[in-house]
């Protein structure tokens, strides 16, 4: 589904010198098109006003690189695919055969059209076509290797450049996709390379290195996303931070297998590049059949926060994106987790609702066969050994109480131990007379089979019909290996990972409220691609609150808070045994998608005020945190994090002053903030809910009941000193602006 609506076309002419200009968020894309050649991206990056035809002819010409001493004939002139014939010696885009031939087609455009968001934009200068916002269309053919491919290059209105290829096969017989990705140039001077590693558990983790000669290869092969994806992989000035040096950053909206890629040739040329990766025989064209790319997302930068917040920009613009107020959640299973009794799910009911809860979710062990993890995944039926009267006492108990209800699914697995797999083992994923390895007692229920989807399907549509159930619970806790379908194994990652989206869609489209949330072990379906269908993603099954501080730092990168998961622990965390206060666990989580995973029935009267009162609190604040502009500062102490949220119009803003160790240093200094206005005055706040938590000195500018007024150049420039914290302790500042005026014009 697009963000944007795009308006009639304006035809080009690629048979001569042509050149698009696109122009919109602060960013410019100036592409090169002429004499039918695939297109050339000459320049990516910072906006370029009052591009003419003749400084873009310069600039096309200045992208052309000397002859060398042992070099071909012709100069070379790189295009989005990676093409070989242009002397690219990088990885390719397009990698298939046809018994052999076609392996490297020369492809030239026939066709090219761009799609304004705004016609009134669009300009022509010679043989340059300016334009804002929109998508440019480019078709080409090589029609002895019997090959088409279209493709699209769209500049959103927040600078965000999204590409994709399609590629048919118009010859007689069968062509062989191995591969078909896009690539992006980056300058020479970005020589640092940020992506992310991670686990179970321990999602995210930034991880540099230097951009050297050579291919930074990132490779997913389990099936989906990957608590270990690279998941933006950026490449900027050395020593790049939130706030400073250029980034040029990729994402592949996708969930299933992936390459991500930054690579530095020994010439000097420099890319990004990204594509689905298809395992033997996925992709294979009959004539008239094509193959289309996922969504490949490049954003530009000035510092990290601002590659953010184009992600952050687009999202928030999407007709699906979720537009009421976030329902505070409780999930039940740190509560509960397979012992399912009424009276304990009815009673932890009524301590949610009281602290202001809003969504109700029931987890695993309530269908089939379900009392542990050993059995009766894929029967999606309710259990009448525990449930006898069915879910229509907690639902009915749970709505009563003014909560929607949510049930986890776990659509896409099967236990060997199930209704299901006993009556059609030809629907578990496996190489071929035999299955892979199970993980968590589990194989994969193959949904390319219209047979097997159609159980899921019906099973989750008979509940979903039958119930007032407001959100799914999606879960995938497996890996996909050696998943190949019925009868002879052949590999079917890529039909499962469509027919995901698939079903995901035909539910939405049946029952247009449900919302969805994509949990899968954790945080291993983070992406763009299943973030078409689902409505926020489970960020990690670790919720101790010092491990998310990190781990919410990270996500942001590429996703708004709204979409962020973010639970309330118990005060001893079930992943890693630390103990938190209530005040550390409540004011890390309270900077997303706010919930609550926790046996209230065993808190006490001072643990269920304080929860009360955060809660309110993020609802007091929540339409700032879910529409705000992300800030990070750039850590001049590693003990000290601070981070925050501005409002669009800079009328207000959150930031969260955190210890997360002790310094080396007593006070450990000033702090400057980011993105206020530095005309206007600013009353700042401490509005931490509960009690001061301990070890906390104030030092003397810190703001009392009445506050303290502040410019925001003030802030920004010369900064107020840090508190002295306690490890695993924070305070949350507010900053309202006390006129919408700038400072010049007041009296």
């Amino acid at each position: 589904m697009t963000a944007v609506t795009l308006e009639p076309t304006t035809t080009l002419d690629p048979t001569g010198p042509c050149r698009v200009h696109l122009l919109s968020g602060g960013v410019s894309v100036l592409v090169d098109l002429s004499e039918t050649l695939l297109p050339s991206v000459v320049h990516w990056g910072a906006a370029l006003p009052g591009l003419d035809a003749a400084e873009a002819t310069l600039l096309v010409e200045a992208a052309v690189p000397h002859g060398t001493a042992n070099g071909q004939d012709l100069p070379m002139r790189p295009d989005v695919l990676g093409s070989r014939h242009t002397g690219w010696s990088g990885r390719p885009g397009l990698v298939g055969d046809r018994d052999g031939t076609g392996w490297t087609p020369l492809l030239r455009v026939t066709e090219a059209f761009l799609e304004p968001v705004d016609p009134q934009e669009v300009a022509t200068d010679g043989a340059l076509v300016s334009v804002g916002a929109g998508r440019l269309h480019v078709v080409a053919e090589d029609t002895g290797a019997g090959l088409r491919v279209v493709i699209e290059l769209e500049l959103t209105s927040s600078g965000l450049l999204r590409a994709r290829a399609t590629l048919t096969n118009t010859a007689a017989g069968s062509y062989r996709v191995h591969e078909l990705g896009l690539v992006l140039p980056v300058p020479a001077h970005a020589r640092e390379v940020l992506d992310f590693a991670g686990h179970w558990g321990k999602e995210r983790v930034p991880q540099r290195r230097e951009l050297t000669v050579g291919t930074h290869l990132r490779e997913g092969r389990k099936g989906r996303t990957g608590a270990d994806a690279a998941y933006v992989l950026t490449a900027g000035e050395p020593g790049f931070g939130f706030a400073e040096g250029e980034v040029w950053g990729l994402h592949l909206g996708f969930s299933g297998n992936h390459r991500t890629w930054a690579e530095r040739l020994y010439d000097g040329h420099q890319v990004l590049g990204a594509s689905e990766l298809l395992l033997p025989g996925e992709v294979v064209l009959a004539r008239g059949e094509s193959y289309t790319t996922p969504w490949l997302y490049g954003v530009h930068g000035l510092g990290l926060d601002e590659q953010a917040a184009r992600f952050h920009d687009w999202l928030r613009t999407r007709p699906q994106h979720p537009s009421r107020p976030r329902p505070v959640t409780l999930n039940v299973w740190e509560a509960v987790y397979f012992d399912h009794r009424l009276e304990k799910l009815t009673a932890l009911a009524d301590r949610a609702a009281a602290a202001g809860v809003e969504r109700y979710v029931l987890d695993d062990g309530w269908f089939g066969a379900r009392r542990d993890d050993s059995a009766g995944l894929g029967d999606w039926v309710v259990s009448p050994d525990v449930w006898p009267q069915g879910l229509s006492p907690l639902i009915d108990h749970v709505t009563g109480l003014g909560m929607e209800f949510g049930l986890w699914f776990e659509p896409e697995m099967v236990n060997p131990d199930s209704d299901v797999a006993r009556a059609h083992p030809e629907w578990i994923m496996g190489p071929g007379g035999r299955l892979p390895t199970e993980s968590r007692r589990q194989q994969v229920l193959d949904l390319g089979i219209p047979e097997a989807y159609a159980h899921v399907r019906d099973q989750m549509v008979a509940l979903l019909a039958a119930h007032p159930i407001a959100y799914i619970k999606w879960d995938h806790n497996r890996d996909l290996l050696e998943a190949g379908t019925h009868p002879d194994g052949r590999p079917g990652v890529h039909a499962q990972t469509l027919a995901t989206y698939r079903l995901m869609a035909e539910l939405k489209e049946r029952f247009p409220d449900l919302e969805i949330e994509s949990c899968s072990s954790g945080g291993a379906r983070v992406d763009l691609g299943v973030l078409e269908h689902t409505d926020r993603v489970w960020t990690s099954d670790d919720i101790d609150p010092f491990e998310r501080q990190q781990m919410h730092r990270w996500t942001q990168q590429l996703i708004p808070a709204e979409l962020m998961g973010a639970h309330i622990a118990s005060g001893a965390s079930h992943t890693t045994g630390r103990m938190h206060t209530l005040h550390f666990r409540a004011g890390t989580a309270v900077w997303g998608h706010l919930g609550i995973e926790w046996d209230l029935t065993q808190a006490t009267e001072q643990e269920t005020s304080e929860l009360a009162e955060w809660v309110a609190f993020h609802k007091d604040h929540r339409g700032l945190l879910h529409s705000g502009r992300l800030v990070r500062l750039d850590a001049f102490d590693p003990a000290l994090q601070i981070h925050g949220v501005v409002a669009p119009d800079r009328s207000e803003a959150l930031f969260a002053v955190v210890a997360a160790a002790l310094p080396d240093v007593e006070p450990v200094g000033r702090f400057r903030l980011r993105g206020l206005d530095p005309d206007r005055r600013y009353r700042v706040r401490d509005v931490t809910p509960g009690a001061e938590p301990h070890g906390f000195r104030r030092p003397p500018w810190w703001p009392g009941e009445q506050g303290a007024v502040l410019s925001g150049r003030a802030l920004q420039t010369v900064g107020v000193h840090a508190p002295w914290l306690a490890p695993d302790t924070l305070r949350i500042l507010r900053l309202e602006a006390l006129s919408p005026a700038p400072l010049a014009t007041q009296d």
